[in-house]
């Protein structure tokens, strides 16, 4: 039997078939035996090859290829990766700019990425019923900053359903990733695009200003206009993994476009001379948080070290 990946708890997996029945799978050993440095080998978005048991459970003994898949570093295992999910049409970073404040770093390491694992990347601004008039400017200039990068920018509430159609209408027909810090709204906006979803809600921790987690395992919702969401844990690091050096500036879009014209071909664009990125910080068209971003996966990249 064949299906699709649509949950999975960590030891269990939800599979969906095309006729729309649903199993609990679980993996057949010789998995483990493969050279997978993945702390899940399976994913939410696989599509696999399941035998189901007579007691109404299955084993899934094999995954169809991949088109894409992206992943974040496992914070205990720094060799080791977690794939957050599989035969993605785009990402959507969920960012609040308070309640909880994502930071930038944290952002630019998630887009960086995204264009690593060649999976197209939007953002997505929620909260604006509660912003100051200063957190908002705030929130303009980074819609500004990374609308020059030619990501796609939404300014919502979930809770108040502020702008909630234009996103609904760009999502449909996708099958997108929702990630981003726990506490930013993931849970409220898929309750507002995906309502039969009756995905789960979470508080703020006042004391830390921080959010608690909801989600505890990755799951599939469906949209009524088309398409899939994945849900996946809230999560308060994003280690890159498998980036050269050389490469780092590559998934930096305004670094990439100009890097050509630097005087050295193997320029890290930290101290040479002649550094056309470093020129182009010094004048200000890229800006100064996207390169302390790209120095900071730079410094990670010789470490060997997760943050």
């Amino acid at each position: 039997m064949r299906g699709l990946v649509v949950k999975n708890t960590g030891s269990w997996y939800q599979v969906k078939t095309d006729s729309g029945e649903l199993f609990e799978c679980k993996i057949k050993g010789n998995f483990r035996l493969k050279e997978i440095r993945s702390t899940n080998p399976i994913a939410v978005g696989d599509k696999v090859e399941f035998e189901k048991n007579v007691d109404g459970t299955a084993m899934i003994h094999a995954i169809n290829d991949r088109w894409n898949y992206i992943v974040r570093r496992s914070s205990n295992l720094s060799k080791h990766f977690q794939i957050l999910a599989a035969n993605l049409d785009m990402v959507a970073l969920i960012v609040t700019v308070n309640y909880p404040e994502t930071s930038l770093v944290f952002i630019d390491r998630f887009l960086a990425t995204a264009e690593a694992y060649r999976v197209p990347a939007c953002i997505v601004f929620n909260k604006i019923d509660r912003y100051s008039n200063g957190e908002m400017k705030y929130l303009d200039a980074l819609v500004h900053l990374y609308t020059s990068l030619d990501y796609p920018t939404f300014k919502i509430s979930a809770k108040q359903s502020v702008n909630i159609e234009n996103l609904m209408t760009f999502l449909s027909g996708k099958t997108t990733l929702f990630s981003g810090y726990s506490g930013v709204g993931k849970s409220t906006l898929i309750n507002a695009i995906a309502p039969q979803s009756i995905a789960k809600i979470g508080e703020i921790s006042s004391y830390h200003n921080k959010g608690m987690h909801t989600t505890t395992f990755s799951e599939m919702f469906e949209l009524l206009s088309g398409g899939h969401i994945i849900d996946t844990p809230g999560i308060k690091g994003f280690g890159t993994i498998d980036m050269e050096e050389a490469e780092i500036g590559h998934y930096f879009k305004e670094i990439f476009a100009i890097c050509t014209d630097c005087k050295f071909s193997n320029c890290t664009h930290i101290h040479e001379p002649g550094c056309a990125v470093l020129q182009a910080v010094e004048n200000h068209t890229i800006y100064l948080s996207r390169y302390q971003s790209y120095l900071s996966v730079l410094k990670d990249c010789n470490e060997g070290k997760y943050r």
